[in-house]
């Protein structure tokens, strides 16, 4: 059994570029968020997904927690989550300790962009309600995520692997994606 977590901000085409690269694969591509919300429809907490937001932080931690054991449980996954969430008072932890020690991943890919890229990706993409990130925001939360998957593996003993998704080239991103799920 193997966890391979992609992570990225949002509009970067973590999910894409993954989805693609894994075309032919025996491995499930699994969201880390949607694991959460059947736990939490499963136990009564929710009805739907926005609902969990307004649950206590126990509950959060738990559904975390039996989230990270159903997907470490599924064989060869590539796990679609956030590294970090960037907050009005800073930014959280997308995988805590106690779920990045239940994964147990064996490897963690960081997909980015050029910042520049990312903004114009989000203008343009209007079935989202994306956060207005300035270019230089969005460079410093690429950076907290990188900082935020090394912290990862030091904890897990995974890899780290940088995959840049540039405009007009995923090809290329495919490319950098596919040694880490052989």
């Amino acid at each position: 059994m193997a966890v391979i977590v992609v992570t990225g901000i949002p509009g970067v085409g973590k999910t894409t570029v993954m989805k693609r690269a894994s075309e032919g694969m025996d491995i499930n591509f699994v969201t880390f968020g949607t694991v959460m919300e059947d736990i939490a429809k499963e136990e009564g907490y929710v009805k739907d997904r926005d609902e969990m937001r307004k649950l206590s932080l126990g509950q959060q931690k738990e559904l975390q927690i039996k989230s990270a054991e159903k997907v470490a449980g599924m064989g060869k996954v590539i796990l679609d989550t956030h590294c970090t969430i960037k907050t009005p008072k800073g930014y959280m932890p997308g995988l805590p300790e106690w779920v990045i020690k239940k994964l147990n991943p064996e490897a963690i890919v960081v997909v980015e962009a050029n910042s520049q890229e990312i903004y114009n990706r989000r203008k343009k993409d209007t079935s989202r309600n994306r956060d207005p990130d300035s270019i230089e925001e969005i460079e410093e939360h690429q950076m907290m995520n990188r900082a935020a998957a090394m912290s990862y593996a030091a904890l897990s003993g995974s890899t780290v692997k940088i995959v840049f998704n540039h405009d007009d080239n995923i090809d290329e991103a495919i490319r950098q994606a596919k040694p880490v799920l052989e």
